[in-house]
Order: structure tokens, then sequence, then C-alpha cells
């Protein structure tokens, strides 16, 4: 089109300068080298991170705009990676993995209220599935409430409380010798937990014992999150043909979360970073659950079962 038009005149025709005229395509140009170089720093990352969110994908990838003098605002890199068919769904299955009728004591919900503060102040317990190639396998976590560091897990292939025990043995031998305040672990009323060796080795080591009252999830929301973030995020995109496989993946996927994944919850940092610096945290997201529960005092030296 135009080919026997000049360039000055078709200009002239358009009310632009010729300088103007190459300054827009050679914006247009670097416009795409610098799309092409997010797009691939966006792939390197979710080599790792498969489906980590936009927001925390733009929070990575922020040092290597600046790194690149790349300017991209926030919803102009969603629009991109819509574009390119790089923004994730998530999608959840639950599955029952606590049986809680059975002849063990129950311990109260003594964290309604509590103020988590500092790393190793609260850890939170649960047991999720992994469908690895034709069986089903099962993840003992114990997470930390402040940092949201996974300090303790185990891989088995059976709900058995020993194999559960061993995440909290994990959880155990990592934590700071002679903390000058109480340490509380809560869980849900699964048979494991309630057991009278798991019960015991809590108690050996002086941690004060938590369980929730009502199966509400939000009573062990940390736990539950958790859960939802290493396999929805990591491990169902992994195939492992045996156990061994199984744990090698299991490692690298616990070593991604603790050490490079951030979280809002957080304020985008780190959980290793958290935990081992004790950094100060702010929450980058708001939580609209509201629900009235008095402020239980959690300085006792012994909390007494609840026989139900």
């Amino acid at each position: 089109m135009y080919t026997r038009v000049g360039l000055v005149r078709l200009c002239r025709l358009l009310g632009i300068t010729r300088q103007a005229y190459y300054q827009h395509f050679w914006r247009e140009e670097a416009s795409g080298i610098e799309s092409a170089l997010v797009l691939q720093e966006v792939i390197s990352l979710r080599k790792d991170h498969r489906v980590m969110g936009g927001r925390k994908l733009y929070e990575k990838i922020h040092p290597f705009l600046l790194d690149h003098q790349i300017k991209i605002g926030r919803d102009a890199f969603f629009d991109l990676l819509a574009a390119n068919g790089l923004l994730v769904k998530k999608r959840r299955k639950r599955h029952v993995t606590t049986w809680s009728r059975h002849r063990f004591n129950r311990w109260p919900n003594i964290i309604r209220g509590l103020k988590v503060v500092r790393p190793n102040q609260l850890w939170v317990s649960d047991i999720t599935y992994w469908k690895a190639s034709d069986e089903h396998l099962y993840i003992s976590l114990i997470t930390d409430a402040y940092s949201h560091k996974v300090v303790g897990y185990h891989l088995a292939d059976s709900l058995e409380t020993v194999e559960t025990i061993k995440a909290l043995e994990m959880a155990i031998k990592g934590k700071p010798a002679g903390l000058p305040y109480s340490l509380i672990h809560h869980s849900d009323r699964g048979v494991q937990y309630c057991s009278d060796s798991y019960v015991k080795l809590l108690q050996d080591n002086a941690i004060q014992i938590s369980m929730t009252e009502n199966g509400d999830p939000l009573e062990n929301a940390v736990a539950e999150r958790m859960n939802g973030i290493l396999k929805e995020e990591y491990l169902k995109h992994e195939v492992a043909d045996n156990k061994d496989q199984a744990k090698e993946l299991l490692d690298r996927a616990i070593n991604l979360y603790n050490q490079h994944r951030p979280h809002f919850s957080i304020g985008l940092l780190t959980p290793e970073s958290v935990h081992s610096l004790g950094l100060p945290t702010e929450k980058l997201w708001k939580n609209y659950y509201h629900k009235n529960s008095n402020i239980v005092n959690v300085s006792q030296d012994i909390i007494k079962p609840v026989n139900t």
C-alpha cells in the first residue's frame, strides 16, 4: 500500500515528522524485545514455581526489571501474562486424612485470640495426601505460624502415628534450645495427634498442646493453606514412579517453598528469611473472616485434656 508515495510525503499527510515516524517503530521494537525478555524470565521462574500467582511473580521479577531497566507496571504485567496464556487457575479436591472418632483424649483450642509475634511461638500441624503413580502417599507437615516455614515433614505410605511422629521429631531437632517463651503445637483432633506417643513427645519437650474443636478449617487455617500451596503449586506437576522418587521431589518442593517463595502473609518475604532472622512481617491481604472469641491465656504451664 502506498508503494509510490515517498516517506516524506506520507509523513506530511499524517502530520508527523520522519523522526517521529522512526521513533515510533523504534519504541515498538524496543517494547517487543522487553516483553520477550520478561516472558523469558517468567517462564524460567515457572520451571520451579509452576502455578505461582501473578502478583508473586511480579515481586520475584522486580530485580530483573531493574537490572534491565524495563519499566512495566503490574497491570501491564498481568496483561502480558494473560496475552500469553500464563495466568493460572487453581482447583482443589478434598481427601479425608483425619479420623477423630477414637479413644484418646482431645485437647482444647488454646490459640483463639493468640497474637503470634515471633518464630517458634506456634507450630501448626496437618496431614495431606499425594497421589504418586498408582498409590496414595501421606505427608505430615509442621509449619511455623509466624514465618510460615515448614519446620518438620515426613512422607509415608500409611497414616500410622509412627510416621507422623517423624515430622515432629524433625521439627524438634531444628528448634533452638532454651526458648525463653512457651511453644504451642496446634493440630486437628486426628488419632495421630491425640495418640499417647505423640502427646508424650510434645510433653517431654515442654510443648503445649492445642487442638481444633468444631472441625472448622479456619481453626487451623495456616496448616490448611500450607497443604494447598504444596500440592497445587508444586507436587501436582510432578510424577514419581516410586516412594524414593517422591521423597526427592518432596524435599525439592519444601526447599523451594521455604527458601524462594514469597508470601503475602509475611510481606512478600520468604519463610526462611523471616524464620532465621525473626524479621517483622506485614500482611498484604485482607481477612474478611471475623469471629467473636475470647482471648485465652496461653501462659499457663499445664493444659488439661478434654474428654469427649
